[in-house]
């Protein structure tokens, strides 16, 4: 198979939206992806680019990970 070698060209943008609706919350989905194939040294062997980001972004166009997000409130309190 080959390696693609394009950098972020590769998953298209559009199709990583359609599985993710935010590009924040992607790039924080792709980014725990990829430490979780770095740390365990996953092989994955259908994948086409040779980086773990790229690796992560496909498996999640692919669907083989679960990512859900929760609401968060956040609480500031200033003192003069």
């Amino acid at each position: 198979m080959n390696k693609n070698r394009e950098g972020l060209r590769y998953p298209s943008i559009d199709q990583l939206l359609e599985k993710i609706d935010s590009k924040y919350k992607l790039v924080y989905a792709a980014s725990k992806v990829a430490h979780i194939i770095h740390e365990e040294k996953l092989v994955i062997k259908d994948a086409k680019s040779v980086t773990p980001v790229g690796q992560a972004l496909e498996e999640i166009i692919k669907g083989r990970v679960d990512i859900t997000f929760e609401e968060w409130m956040w609480y500031f309190s200033f003192k003069p």
